[in-house]
């Protein structure tokens, strides 16, 4: 056996006897001793000088042709090795073969589109609602070519048609929290691509590529950064399906920054420790707000221990009050879009990342007006729970009378 061989299979045997929060240390860090580092280097290049032109043309070619690996990187649009640890990193998380980074998540689920029904020629694609707004939007844009069939869970298979290119889930489902069985999608998708969103529950909750999931998608701007301050997208999938993307990727130029690899593969390492304890103040939370005399319902996912490990950390629920009022009051939750940062977010789906999703549409797939979405972030339980119960009773007042509100604020 080579050495590299021996070397692969011992990082292979390796991987398979470590725990996720291990791996999400030291993954897409195996070069580090070689190049005598111990922090993964920021390669910032956007040329690779080589003396030998025709050893860069064929390494351009393999880059072309979707390869892994070349023997430069030739060109900045082609290959970056800061990005390539990244990448390396959350396939390990997710346990598949490869990953590709884009520049944003809306980059990536525009790749697996191309990918799965552009360059196929099988241009129609079977959803379940509700997805992420945008993902939505694309689908229903007509943009890319693609017709859309929105569908449940369960009659994906009276969907699937001759020129069906792609399966599109995402569950935890964005915003309502709905859960989707990907076992029973796949099964129903035959041999169709099946791609899950799975930005919500993020590698450390959820691995869907473990229930027979095609492509594995991450907006790695939310949990995966987990700061608020890089953009970009991923998709974990098998080798022979990483490569059409890598050209895609090529092609249109949506390359994922440096700087954003860097901070992608950075945020993973904490990933585990920032999941685990959003989760618990998120768990308090839900269990306050289903006593709330302001609040409707609650939406948060229930785990089964198999396909979903853990509940998360983001929280949906319906108003009584006017949820607009609700966010205008809030002073410690920071009011925007985007999630999975260190600082608590809410949003007001309807009026924002689900805005272009067709109102009645919308109110179909469990997302009605009154419905607001939080992101728990790091801070303190009793400090995000004042702020948060203020609001709603400070909202509520307008519809109460005084010792209706003077009730309410002491039994909360």
């Amino acid at each position: 056996m080579r050495k590299d061989d021996r070397n692969a299979d011992e990082m292979s045997t390796i991987r398979r006897m470590t725990r996720i929060e291990t791996m999400a240390v030291h993954g897409g860090r195996d070069d580090l001793t070689d190049l005598g580092v111990h922090a993964p280097p920021i390669d910032l290049s956007t040329t690779y000088p080589m003396a030998d032109q025709l050893k860069a043309g064929e390494a351009l070619q393999d880059w072309a042709e979707g390869a892994a690996h070349a023997k430069s990187p030739v060109y900045a649009r082609l290959h970056n090795p800061t990005v390539a640890r990244f990448e390396q990193a959350l396939a390990q998380l997710e346990a598949t073969d490869a990953a590709v980074a884009f520049g944003s998540g809306m980059a990536a689920v525009t790749a697996v589109l191309q990918a799965s029904c552009v360059m196929r020629g099988k241009p129609h694609v079977v959803a379940v609602r509700p997805l992420y707004g945008g993902t939505d939007h694309l689908l229903s844009s007509g943009l890319l070519g693609v017709t859309t069939t929105y569908t449940t869970q369960d009659e994906v298979a009276r969907e699937i048609r001759p020129d069906t290119g792609l399966v599109v889930i995402e569950t935890p489902a964005n915003p309502n929290l709905d859960l989707i069985d990907i076992a029973h999608v796949v099964a129903q998708a035959g041999d169709v691509p099946v791609m899950v969103d799975n930005t919500f529950a993020t590698p450390i909750l959820q691995n869907p590529a473990a229930f027979g999931a095609t492509y594995v998608l991450h907006s790695g701007t939310k949990y995966l950064g987990g700061h608020g301050d890089v953009l970009g997208g991923v998709v974990a999938c098998a080798e022979s399906l990483a490569g059409p993307l890598r050209q895609v990727r090529i092609l249109t130029g949506a390359v994922l920054h440096p700087l954003g690899g860097y901070l992608l593969h950075r945020g993973l390492a904490t990933l585990p420790l920032r999941v685990e304890a959003a989760q618990r103040t998120a768990k308090l939370l839900v269990e306050r707000l289903g006593n709330h005399d302001a609040v409707e319902f609650v939406r948060y996912p229930k785990p089964d221990g198999l396909q979903l490990r853990g509940s998360g950390a983001m929280i949906a629920f319906a108003t009584r009050a006017d949820p607009f009022d609700v966010v205008r009051r809030l002073k410690l939750i920071t009011p925007a879009v985007s999630l999975g940062s260190v600082d608590t977010l809410i949003e007001h789906p309807a009026a924002l990342t689900h805005r272009l999703v067709p109102g009645q549409a919308r109110e179909a797939s469990g997302v009605p007006a009154n419905l607001l979405r939080v992101s728990i972030g790091l801070e303190h339980f009793d400090d995000i729970w004042h702020d948060l119960n203020r609001a709603l009773c400070d909202a509520a007042y307008v519809k109460a009378s005084p010792s209706d509100y003077w009730a309410m604020t002491a039994a909360h």
